[in-house]
């Protein structure tokens, strides 16, 4: 089972964040340290560590955090021009927080892939 993490006390209001959209299954917040001018998480409030520990009857809970992307994207503006949305698993994939969750970037063209020179550049 998951500890808590930084995400589930966002979740519980524990710790503030600035929401830009909840509903039964997800939370959508801004991002403390955003690499593009739009820059939101979106995460179950179900707490999953990794991709590697989603299950089968996760599936429609998965799907709702794309679903929510794609309403903030149309909600801001941005589903026309495009965004892009990552999930991380594990140290080397970039992940810092172990509970699962959608970066949605916008707001800026997207290069790829995301790396330049061999160095990690954040997206």
């Amino acid at each position: 089972m998951a500890q808590d993490t930084l995400f589930t006390k966002i979740i519980n209001r524990e710790i503030p964040a600035d929401i830009v959209y909840e509903d039964e299954l997800t939370l959508a917040f801004k991002d403390i340290n955003p690499q593009a001018p739009y820059h939101v998480l979106i995460i179950p409030k179900k707490a999953i560590e990794t991709i590697n520990d989603i299950k089968t009857e996760d599936a429609s809970l998965i799907g709702q955090l794309y679903l929510v992307a794609a309403k903030l994207a149309k909600q801001e503006g941005f589903s026309d021009s495009g965004y892009r949305v990552v999930m991380n698993c594990n140290e080397d994939g970039g992940q810092t927080v172990y509970h699962i969750h959608l970066h949605m970037l916008a707001g800026k063209e997207m290069g790829w892939p995301p790396y330049t020179n061999n160095k990690k550049v954040l997206i």
